[in-house]
């Protein structure tokens, strides 16, 4: 993250459009992930997940931006009160609450709308929310196993009547497994899966379509060049990103807080920080927040515009034709075939 806004700044300190530094920060989990995961076997599971945390981190980082650098006023009294909500969240899951209603009524009707309110922008508080909602389910599965396999047997046990209605005890049996599968579906993971489809199908695509909002008609090629706010935006993403990322990576395993895997080779690696480059939704939002001027905008989102695009086919490339798993698998044929072989020789020997 550091690395790109050091770029950025670099090539637009000291002017108006200085303020842009965190626009390439942000990487785009799902359009990085739908090219990694197009990929398929050709990229193996640790460079996936590699990726998954990578863009977690760094959404996590930019929404933390958002609220510390892009907002104008705060009134400290709605983040007291929000803040109070989601003690009361705390409070709640430490005492073994588990029900996902009242957290989604305190964590929307509370907290999100306390730090809405506040001047912080809100997605800070959804951030939050999600670090107080419980993770561990009511019912362990040990227990669940125990209770589904006596509901099933129950059920079993219960005569059919023939008909397509189902007898009041067979109701009552069925219910009964649906409370206990309902319970043993932790009430993080219970609000995640109900929430998806709406984010997916709804909100994905009116956020992406909100804050894109690129037009080529009457692009005028000199004012697109008339500052550095593209090209600090392009160069940032697409050369901050992936150096950023190899850096980090070198440092961490030359302190051994990490280690090199045969997995996650330098050429993955950087192609992996190439897809990390796809800034899109999120940065095209944080330039909205940037800059009021609709010139230097869309000078910026030309500029992620453009990162995102690259960076994808480069990412692609690079991972896609990474022969590493090519020699493997062949490696381990031809060893395959040379001990079948010796096998096949000390046989006939035998005898």
């Amino acid at each position: 993250m550091l690395v790109p806004a050091i770029i950025y700044t670099l090539l637009n300190a000291g002017t108006a459009a200085a303020g842009g530094w965190g626009i390439p920060m942000a990487t785009d989990i799902a359009f990085s992930l739908a090219i990694i995961y197009a990929l398929g076997d050709r990229v193996p599971l640790a460079a996936k997940v590699f990726l998954t945390t990578l863009a977690i981190v760094d959404d996590l980082g930019a929404v933390v931006v958002i609220a510390l650098f892009y907002t104008s006023e705060i009134s400290l009294v709605n983040i007291a009160v929000g803040l109070a909500f989601l003690g009361v969240m705390f409070g709640a899951n430490k005492m073994g609450v588990k029900n996902v209603t009242f957290y989604g009524i305190l964590g929307i009707c509370g907290v999100w709308t306390a730090f809405l309110m506040s001047g912080i922008h809100a997605t800070i508080a959804a951030v939050l929310a999600a670090f107080v909602i419980p993770s561990d389910a009511r019912l362990p599965e040990a227990e669940y196993l125990k209770r589904a396999a006596r509901h099933l047997r129950r059920f079993a046990d219960l005569k059919p009547n023939g008909v397509s209605t189902l007898e009041e005890e067979q109701v009552k049996v069925i219910s009964n497994m649906m409370n206990d599968t309902r319970d043993a579906i932790p009430p993080s993971q219970r609000l995640e899966h109900a929430m998806h489809p709406f984010v997916s199908f709804v909100v994905m695509p009116v956020f992406a379509l909100s804050n894109a909002g690129i037009s080529f008609a009457g692009l005028d090629i000199q004012s697109v060049f008339s500052t550095n706010i593209a090209s600090g935006v392009a160069l940032g993403l697409l050369l901050g990103k992936p150096l950023g990322i190899v850096l980090s990576v070198m440092l961490l395993v030359r302190l051994g807080i990490a280690r090199h895997t045969e997995a996650l080779t330098m050429r993955r690696i950087i192609g992996l920080g190439f897809l990390a480059s796809i800034g899109f939704t999120m940065s095209m939002f944080i330039s909205t927040l940037a800059f009021t001027d609709g010139n230097m905008l869309m000078q910026a989102k030309l500029g992620i515009f453009a990162a995102s695009i690259l960076g994808g086919i480069t990412g692609y490339v690079l991972l896609g034709t990474d022969g590493h798993d090519k020699h493997c698998r062949q490696a381990k044929t031809e060893d395959g075939a040379a001990t079948g072989n010796n096998g096949g020789d000390n046989q006939l020997n035998h005898v």
